[in-house]
């Protein structure tokens, strides 16, 4: 066994209570040690993507006990690249929110980040069903108290919601999992592929009942129609580095449903379409209702909120085709989508801090500083999370569309994408104009008081361009990117590796 597969748990892990316990009282402690955690975790991290490049499944073997009845951590194309995403927007995180003082604005940030790294980072290597909905508790419990960050009386009526939506998707993921297991008896993904596919098509009553169950639940996760309302009120209440965390956190939904429709409950297996009929008609509803929220919003948060729920909607429209190009598409988009709703959401938490809202609605004069440069940055945020050329937002739109051209439905799929884009171009442009363009309000003026002009806040202002720097990246190396993705995607479609590496039989 590999042990370097545990480390992106262990690591956060060991890291969070070392910083609870000895450095509570000490903030530079606290940020250097988060800083070269959060490093070490993105060498970790690059590590693993290169050691699962060639191919190969790596399995950790919890207690050398084996698959089904250990825990497992599995190490493919895919987890490799997820927790790469994790600890690339992580360091992004920590920096800004050191940059911008939001660390210590509240009791434990830098803990309860790491606590949520060893969640994410988990959800995306185990290969158990029942431990993916442990390391769900263990990223939503440190949520909670980033959620609250701060204090504020809107933040924490936005944080109760979150936590009252959150504890009823629990509940019903362990509904789920009990009625899986009643039926299966395992919960070892791997496991469950094999499982699943012995069953005869006419006795799958209650295991669809099961699969229904987990697919809502993962939906609630990914913020998918119906279930994307605790999505704008939370992301515009979060403190901004919060946000941008959580950014990865509607993708853990995403990653979800992926690795379990590949494995048990895809087109090919005994449940047929099951999910694909549930999935097709819900990504679409959520990119409408995305992006017709990006044009109805009047709060420059919300409407990159609601552009976050447009995306997911686009990625689930390639995902849900079940097929190795559209997943190899809907992988660069979701890439894409992460750092660029991450880096718009650092910018918008910028112009709060310096303009003192970010309402869409004219505001007393007051100095703003760095006017400019915030107007460009988001601009460029703008355009790639609209998907307009030359940014890889337009190419990862493309890879969809043209990996959607098998698909009976596919003009209506395109001009659901077309026609999305085009109103995401007008919310953006409206909110950038009204908040960097249009003159302010002269009546009242004078007797408002003026806001005092932020610090320059240097740190905070390069970790968002470095994630603006991340969709260049994207951008200009589209070609070997998107290539090493349809690799994942061709892995992702063969599951017999991954049984044969966790089980040790072939699928």
């Amino acid at each position: 066994m590999n042990h370097w597969i545990i480390a992106p748990v262990v690591l956060p892990a060991v890291l969070a209570p070392i910083i609870v316990l000895w450095m509570r009282h000490d903030i530079i402690l606290q940020r250097v040690f988060s800083v070269l955690g959060t490093l070490a975790l993105l060498a970790i991290a690059i590590f693993l993507c290169i050691l699962a490049s060639d191919g190969h499944v790596e399995v950790y073997k919890l207690g050398n006990w084996e698959a089904p009845f250990g825990i497992v951590l599995v190490l493919d194309r895919l987890a490799a690249l997820m927790v790469l995403i994790t600890a690339l927007l992580a360091l992004a995180v920590v920096l800004y929110a050191i940059g911008s003082g939001w660390d210590a604005k509240g009791w434990h940030f830098h803990s309860l980040l790491q606590f949520q790294l060893m969640g994410i980072c988990g959800a995306f290597l185990t290969g158990d069903a029942f431990n993916l909905f442990v390391f769900f508790e263990v990223l939503l419990i440190a949520s909670y108290g980033l959620m609250i960050h701060g204090g504020g009386q809107n933040r924490l009526r936005a944080g109760v919601q979150y936590v009252v939506y959150n504890l009823a998707g629990s509940c019903l993921f362990l509904f789920a999992l009990g009625t899986i297991y009643s039926v299966t008896g395992t919960l070892n993904m791997a496991d469950l592929a094999v499982k699943i596919a012995q069953i005869p098509a006419g006795e799958t009553g209650l295991l669809r009942v099961g699969i229904v169950l987990l697919l809502m639940v993962f939906a609630i996760k990914a913020a998918l129609v119906p279930f994307q309302f605790w999505l704008p009120g939370t992301y515009v209440n979060a403190p901004g580095p919060v946000a941008a965390l959580f950014a990865v956190m509607t993708k853990v939904g995403i990653y979800a449903i992926l690795r379990m429709g590949t494995l048990a409950v895809g087109p090919e297996s005994t449940l047929g379409s099951l999910s694909t009929d549930l999935l097709q008609p819900a990504a679409l509803i959520t990119l409408v209702i995305g992006m017709v929220g990006v044009l109805g919003a009047r709060d420059m948060g919300r409407t990159v909120a609601f552009s976050v729920i447009g995306s997911v909607g686009t990625m689930m429209l390639a995902f849900a085709q079940f097929t190795e190009a559209a997943t190899g598409a809907g992988l660069y988009y979701m890439v894409h989508s992460t750092f660029a709703a991450a880096a718009l959401f650092l910018i918008v938490d910028l112009v709060r801090a310096r303009r003192g809202a970010t309402e869409l609605a004219l505001v007393p004069a007051a100095p703003i500083v760095n006017h400019g440069l915030l107007a460009a940055m988001f601009f460029a945020g703008a355009i790639a999370m609209a998907g307009m050329p030359p940014l890889s937002g337009f190419i990862g739109k493309l890879l969809i569309m043209d990996a959607l051209r098998p698909s009976p439905e596919v003009w209506i799929y395109w001009a659901a994408i077309l026609v999305t884009s085009l109103i995401a171009i007008m919310g953006f442009g409206l909110s950038g104009s009204m908040v960097f363009w249009k003159s302010y309000e002269v009546e009242g003026a004078a007797e408002a008081e003026a806001l005092e002009p932020a610090p320059s806040q240097a740190l905070a202002i390069t970790a968002a361009m470095a994630l603006l720097g991340v969709l260049v990246v994207l951008t200009l190396g589209a070609g070997p990117i998107s290539a090493w993705l349809r690799e994942t995607a061709a892995q992702i479609h063969a599951p017999g590796a991954y049984i044969a590496a966790v089980l040790g039989v072939a699928g």
